[in-house]
Order: structure tokens, then sequence, then C-alpha cells
């Protein structure tokens, strides 16, 4: 296994949960409208549950003898604080998570067992999440799933 590869996809992946722990939180304080208070919890939980992620990325780079980064992923945002712009958002940010986790069972695929375990859970759980995120940009009663086309 190329430890110096799985090193650095770790820490990227590390500042890309960081990145989501900001961007989480920042929209979680920019919602308003009736909606709010259900949107913000969800926001809210995805903020911590990005900081998890980013802990066990670190823990696994420690482990493996490396420095966790002490930076953190790409920040954009629309600036228009639409539920719909901020969704779109969390989709794309999600889609960059899940590849990394991508490369990094790539790495790990037949040379690490736990580093494969991990890379398989979190991208179960990210698929998860864009599955959730790709089904609240529906519009009610739309079954297909979103395309950033066919807004």
């Amino acid at each position: 296994m190329d430890k110096d590869a799985v090193l650095k996809i770790l820490n990227r992946i590390m500042e890309l949960e960081l990145s989501g722990v900001v961007r989480y939180t920042h929209y979680a304080l920019m919602v308003y409208g009736y909606n709010r208070i259900p949107i913000v919890d969800w926001l809210q939980k995805q903020a911590e549950e990005g900081l998890v992620h980013a802990r066990q990325a670190g823990e696994l780079v420690t482990w493996l003898g490396g420095h966790p980064s002490l930076g953190i992923g790409h920040l954009l945002e629309t600036h228009t604080h639409d539920i719909g712009d901020i969704m779109r958002e969390s989709l794309a940010h999600e889609v960059e998570a899940l590849q990394a986790y991508y490369e990094l069972l790539a790495l790990a695929k037949d040379k690490d067992v736990r580093l494969e375990e991990y890379a398989r859970n979190m991208i179960a759980q990210e698929t998860a999440h864009q599955d959730e995120v790709n089904k609240m940009l529906r519009k009610p009663g739309q079954t297909d799933a979103f395309s950033a086309t066919g807004r």
C-alpha cells in the first residue's frame, strides 16, 4: 500500500469534512422562513456529523504515523441563501467528499482491511446523504432523481 498516498487522501478527506462543518454551520445560520426549524436542525446535524468524520480521518492519519492537516477544504456559496441553492451546494460538496472516499478505497482495497472497511462505510454514509439531499431537492410528488439541468 502506498502509505504516502493514503495519508494525502486522508488529509484531504479531513479538510473536506471540516469545510462541511463550516458550510453547514453557516447555512444553518442563514435559513429564514416558515420551515426554518426543521431545516436548521438538519443542517446542524450535518455539521456535527462532519466533525465526527473529520476526527475519524485524523485518527487514521495519526495511527498511520502521519500528521493531520490544519487546512480546510474549499468554501464556496452562492450568497443567495435560498434553500434550493443551499441544498444544491450541499450536494456538490457531498459529491466531492464521496469521490475522495472512493479514492481511498482504491488505495486500500485488498491491502488494508481497516482502511478498506472505513472507506466502504463512509461511501455508504455519503451516498445515503447524497440521496437524502437529492430527495430534498425534488418537487412534491416528483419521484425521479433531481437533476441540476432539470430544475
